[in-house]
């Protein structure tokens, strides 16, 4: 390894932002995080997990459009919200220098209204859901409003940001059968104990500049300890999702894609390493592969 510090920057210039949108254009791609589409590929591919096991199969091919826009909509809402409410404390920390509101690309103003027309564009879907889900996705909106507030007062912003990036699982079992089988939401619980723990590891990467921020995380929580406090986490997501599974009525090869989900979990136990926090990043953004895993183990238990 190098003995540079490496760049915890999460903003590339040399992207395909930079190189094929227009300039006027980049600043918005970036406040919505379509550069750094991770986050959203977390919020989705929970969400068709839940899909296809509501389904009992594959989903509607129209209900799957919906909620990946939702997804898509969501996520850059919440990455805007986030981005105003954190305006003054980004120039301060290394990864989040370079974003567009604090390093003044876009106004406050232009950042409130391009979240206005994120908020008005997932509006629009809510004509191609049921009521239940209509009101489901009304009761996401405040977690996405104060979830960057909590890391003000709070060392788990963690779980208020697992509990909206994975609501569209509710919603998936809401639209489909019109119930939420306790089943549902013991796999939703399943994933947002998860997203502690990778987002725990995303935190990681931020603890020094939260530490002279007086910002809180759950990063900051566990310190030195982080490795027991993640194992704890990430072994009650496999409890959760195997108890989930029985009360589903899964099927036996569900169970061993659970297995395939907990080694791969294991393995981000294992590679972790205080002292790095590029390696966090890293595999903060393996847990798309847990995702992928998810929807494997969906397929195989409706079979």
């Amino acid at each position: 390894m190098s003995s540079t510090k490496p760049d915890l920057s999460d903003i590339h210039h040399d992207d395909w932002v930079a190189k094929y949108l227009p300039a006027s254009w980049g600043p918005y791609a970036r406040l919505a995080r379509l550069d750094r589409p991770v986050g959203t590929w977390l919020t989705l591919l929970p969400c068709i997990a839940a899909l296809i096991q509501a389904a009992g199969g594959m989903p509607d091919g129209w209900r799957l459009v919906i909620f990946s826009l939702g997804a898509l909509l969501m996520r850059s809402a919440g990455s805007t919200v986030n981005d105003i409410w954190d305006r003054d404390f980004d120039k301060h920390v290394e990864r989040t220098r370079f974003r567009p509101l604090t390093s003044g690309q876009v106004s406050l103003k232009q950042a409130i209204a391009f979240l206005i027309a994120q908020f008005a564009l997932s509006a629009l879907l809510l004509f191609f859901i049921n009521p239940f889900s209509r009101w489901l996705a009304l009761a996401l909106v405040p977690l996405v409003i104060i979830y960057p507030l909590c890391k003000r007062f709070t060392y788990w912003p963690q779980a208020v940001l697992g509990a909206a990036f994975n609501w569209g699982m509710l919603m998936a079992w809401s639209d489909t059968t019109n119930t939420l089988p306790l089943g549902a939401v013991l796999m939703w619980l399943g994933a947002l104990t998860w997203q502690i723990g990778y987002d725990t590891l995303y935190a990681y990467t931020d603890i020094r500049d939260d530490e002279r921020l007086g910002l809180r995380s759950t990063a900051r929580r566990f310190g030195n300890q982080g490795i027991y406090w993640l194992s704890a986490f990430y072994a009650v997501s496999v409890l959760l999702w195997i108890i989930a599974g029985i009360l589903l009525h899964m099927t036996w090869a569900y169970y061993l894609a659970i297995a395939l989900v907990a080694a791969h979990l294991f393995w981000q136990l294992y590679v972790f390493d205080l002292e790095r926090p590029e390696k966090s990043h890293y595999l903060f953004k393996a847990n798309i592969h847990t995702g992928l895993l998810l929807i494997l183990a969906a397929i195989l238990g409706t079979l």
